[in-house]
C-alpha cells in the first residue's frame, strides 16, 4: 500500500492529510513534498485521520518536521487512529507533540 498525501495551503497552515501508511518505503516521498512545501508554512498540521499505519521512520520523520517548525512556527498531529496513537503512546511521542482529537 501507498501514502496518499493531499496538501492544503490556508494562509499560513499547510494541512497535509496523509492516508494508508507511513514507513520506510513511503517517507521519503512525504519529506521530498514537505520540503518543498513549508518555506513561509506558520502552521504545519498533519491530518491523520485515513493513516492506519506508522513505523519509526514515520516517527523520525514527525520529529525532523516538529523541529522544523520549531524556527518558524506551529506544529500539529490532528485526528489520530487508535492504532496509529498506540504506536505514539508506546514510544512516548504523544507527551511531546502537539495532538488534537
Amino acid at each position: 500500500m501507498a501514502l496518499t498525501i493531499t496538501k492544503i495551503l490556508d494562509g499560513g497552515t499547510l494541512t497535509v492529510a496523509l492516508r494508508e501508511r507511513l514507513d520506510t518505503i513511503t517517507s521519503p516521498e512525504l519529506d521530498e513534498e514537505l520540503s518543498e512545501s513549508i518555506e513561509g508554512v506558520k502552521h504545519l498540521v498533519f491530518d491523520m485521520a485515513e493513516l492506519t499505519y506508522i513505523s519509526s521512520a514515520g516517527l523520525r520523520l514527525l520529529l525532523l518536521y516538529q523541529n522544523k517548525m520549531k524556527a518558524q512556527g506551529k506544529f500539529t498531529i490532528r485526528n489520530v487512529r487508535k492504532e496509529v496513537m498506540s504506536v505514539l503512546k508506546l514510544t512516548g511521542f504523544d507527551k511531546f507533540l502537539k495532538i488534537e482529537q
